[in-house]
């Protein structure tokens, strides 16, 4: 026993100078006790709840180029400006409308059935009596993309995916392609139609819809996705063996250049030099449900967030909220933004568009010198349950434009989990909002908010991720 302790009491000598040797952990950066009681004051926010609950209820969905993003402008317009902001304006610009149709889906043999499924944005139209084919089911884009061309001319093509249910969204790339160039791809090859597994984590009987793109010099087909549960079923039938035949009517069409439009409000800065943070998420959405995730919730948060600033002393720098338009059919209210502002000097931009869960972490892309900003985001934002991420900040459709200009980035990164359960789908609509999540949002923008808009670092450009 006498060994055994002098062999500890020695070992824990030899260990005292190499412990003692060891870099302590870097202090975190203080917290401004302003910073933290504007953070704690937005977790009690009705702002927010107010702006998502009126703009889907008065406007409700709001596809880009309609006459509902208009009325959605001026809802915008009136609310901002009830809220005291300055500067409040619309920015007009034009883009092509698409608009949807009549869309039903059949299998008439060998197991005849109706599928409940919805087109997707830019598909092309079936006669108006429809249109009936053998259908070619491949369970994956792989499969579609290694089967030969005979397999898939004159065909009504059907790809399966299984996005996974992931924290930071990223199954949506992985498995989104099924739909970004799916349809394209398929009438290059000379399919009649196509019709995909709905890019979504759930199984309700409720189909995701969303932007297709068909190139120059390619004829659109027929696209459309299916509900989860009737892909699934289309998939066991196909198990047994025998061929498939089904009937689409789709009559989607193309209506010409109309006006959309972003909104713009501001919370005036006292030293316009230092650069504007911009913020803001997307006023349109898809004409599935009233597009309270998406991305109702987005424009609120960030609002609600600036709206606290507005409230206090004046900011530093000028903080920008935009409600950009035309985001979900190919983002063309941020591409008008970064047009029309290129010769401003932005500080950073932010936006929120992945729903109304916690904020779990962010990430930033800062020039060296204005780092520390990001330190006192952490210790500001960490009380919220907030990491710090180890990735590059810039992520966005409607910011992205501005950051390609050389813009810093601070990205507020929420949960999701539950996100593409009701992405895209009639199910967006406001019994989705958690209020304890928004506010938790509405509590990290404002601390990111307070912490860059005053800080005294320069934020100089950056080199784009």
């Amino acid at each position: 026993m006498k060994r055994i302790i002098l062999a500890a009491l020695t070992a824990s000598a030899l260990s005292a100078p190499a412990l003692a040797q060891r870099t302590p952990p870097p202090m975190p950066a203080a917290v401004d006790p302003k910073v933290a009681e504007l953070r704690d004051a937005a977790l009690k926010d009705d702002v927010a709840w107010d702006i998502v609950e009126g703009l889907t209820t008065e406007v409700g969905q709001r596809l880009a180029g309609t006459e509902a993003e208009a009325r959605a402008r001026a809802w915008a317009v009136a609310k901002l400006t009830a809220l005291g902001f300055q500067n409040v304006r619309i920015e007009p610009y034009r883009m092509p409308v698409w608009e949807r149709g009549t869309e039903t889906a059949e299998i008439l043999a060998p197991f005849p059935q109706k599928l409940t499924l919805a087109a997707l944005g830019n598909s092309g139209a079936t006669p108006a009596a429809g249109l009936t084919g053998e259908v070619a089911v491949f369970p994956s884009m792989a499969a579609f993309q290694a089967a030969p061309d005979n397999a898939i001319k004159g065909k009504i093509v059907y790809i399966g995916n299984a996005m996974p249910r992931t924290q930071d969204g990223s199954g949506y790339g992985a498995y989104g392609t099924a739909r970004f160039t799916g349809p394209a791809l398929a009438a290059k090859r000379g399919a009649a139609a196509i019709v995909i597994r709905s890019i979504g984590t759930d199984h309700h009987r409720f189909p995701h819809t969303g932007t297709t793109n068909f190139p120059a010099g390619v004829t659109p087909i027929p696209a459309a996705a299916l509900s989860v549960p009737d892909a699934e079923q289309l998939e066991r039938i196909a198990a047994r063996g025998r061929p498939i035949r089904m009937k689409l009517v789709l009559t989607p069409r193309q209506v010409g250049m109309r006006e959309s439009g972003n909104v713009i409000a501001e919370v005036p800065g006292s030293e316009p030099a230092a650069g504007i943070v911009l913020v803001g998420g997307h006023l349109d959405s898809w004409d599935l449900g009233t597009g309270a995730i998406d991305d109702a919730s987005g424009v609120a948060i960030t609002t609600a967030a600036a709206k606290r600033i507005l409230d206090g002393p004046r900011p530093r720098r000028t903080i920008r909220v935009v409600w950009f338009g035309a985001e979900e059919v190919g983002g063309m209210g941020g591409d008008a933004y970064a047009k029309a502002h290129a010769h401003e000097r932005h500080a950073t931009a932010s936006e929120s568009d992945f729903g109304a869960d916690r904020v779990w972490r962010f990430e930033v892309n800062l020039p060296p010198a204005a780092r520390p900003i990001a330190d006192r985001l952490q210790t500001a934002l960490a009380p919220l349950g907030i990491t710090r991420g180890s990735g590059l900040g810039g992520d966005g459709t409607d910011i992205g434009p501005t950051l390609k200009l050389g813009t810093a980035a601070i990205d507020l990164n929420q949960s999701g989990w539950d996100y593409f359960d009701t992405h895209h789908t009639p199910d967006d609509v406001l019994d989705r909002v958690d209020p304890a999540s928004l506010r938790q949002n509405v509590a990290a923008w404002t601390a990111m908010l307070a912490v860059v808009a005053n800080a005294p670092e320069a934020i100089d450009p950056v080199t784009p991720r």
